[in-house]
């Protein structure tokens, strides 16, 4: 399974590889944006656009309503995790 973790592009850091930095989170990392540029794109059209990260890609680009509701279940899936951790290290009854 793949997963995609929106991120939004704050700026190109190396255009000829293609490399931008993205926000994940409050987490800045540098992805190859290579498959979301566009025919006739230039790198540096793609900041502040959202795009779907997995291992070091912008694999895709999503609209920020999208971003957010992703996030947003991630956020809940994170809380729901640990809460069925937390039941399954609390005291057995």
């Amino acid at each position: 399974m793949c997963l995609g973790i929106p991120g939004r592009i704050e700026a190109v850091t190396d255009v000829a590889a293609k490399l931008a930095r993205v926000d994940v989170l409050g987490v800045k990392r540098e992805v190859n944006i290579a498959c979301v540029l566009q025919d006739g794109d230039h790198p540096d059209d793609c900041v502040g656009a959202w795009v779907l990260v997995h291992v070091g890609f912008a694999m895709s680009r999503i609209d920020e309503d999208e971003a957010h509701m992703s996030l947003q279940l991630l956020r809940d899936l994170g809380e729901f995790v640990q809460e069925v951790d937390t039941i399954r290290t609390g005291p057995a009854r």
